[in-house]
């Protein structure tokens, strides 16, 4: 809980003042990672162009979700302060990536990226570990995110598109959780703090 301390302005001798209340970054990070990631997954599965995800992936996944995490850490919340910009600056890196070999600048491997997306992998992996922490909602989330990964790593290493339709219908499941988590915090707030959307207890 906050703590209401009394202050005193020239003359008129000490009151309260509550602190103004401050927006959840998480809504922001949340919906970037989100819909990012369902533009990658309708890309993936020949519904859409690239083009919609790499101006996803530079601005609202990539941009905005910088911003989200640089606001967590002000909270002191490192959880979301890592994933936040570590995500945000994976699309980025990723929408970067793509442009700079779709110019010529560079050639990017089946096997470069594969590589590129297993430090991802490893990176998820950690947050899988913390998030059992959180509550069953958070852990769904990384727990997805890292499949997807581990099924696009073995995609990206030689072993058949099954790989890559696997992972983008995990990643269409993964976005369902995103969006309730989302939407469970946006409720919750506009609910006079009532859990609408329970995220379910930690599983340690």
């Amino acid at each position: 809980m906050t703590e209401i301390k009394p202050i005193t302005i020239g003359s008129t001798g000490p009151f309260l003042v509550a602190p103004a209340k401050l927006g959840n970054p998480a809504v922001v990070g949340l919906s970037g990672f989100g819909m990012t990631t369902l533009m990658l997954a309708f890309h993936n599965l020949g519904l859409a162009s690239i083009g919609p995800v790499i101006w996803l992936a530079f601005t609202f996944g990539g941009t905005a979700q910088l911003i989200a995490g640089f606001q967590e850490q002000k909270s002191g919340n490192n959880f979301g302060y890592a994933a936040f910009t570590g995500y945000g600056a994976f699309w980025i890196s990723l929408a970067a990536m793509l442009v700079a070999s779709k110019l010529g600048l560079y050639t990017v491997t089946a096997v470069d990226t594969a590589w590129y997306f297993t430090c991802w992998t490893i990176w998820t992996g950690i947050l899988v570990i913390a998030s059992t922490r959180i509550h069953k909602a958070m852990f769904a989330t990384f727990a997805l995110l890292f499949l997807a990964f581990v099924l696009l790593d073995a995609e990206k290493f030689g072993g058949g598109e099954v790989f890559g339709l696997a992972c983008s219908l995990t990643l269409l499941v993964l976005v369902a959780v995103v969006f309730y988590m989302l939407a469970g915090i946006i409720l919750k707030d506009v609910s006079g703090g009532r859990d609408v959307l329970p995220m379910g207890k930690p599983l340690v």
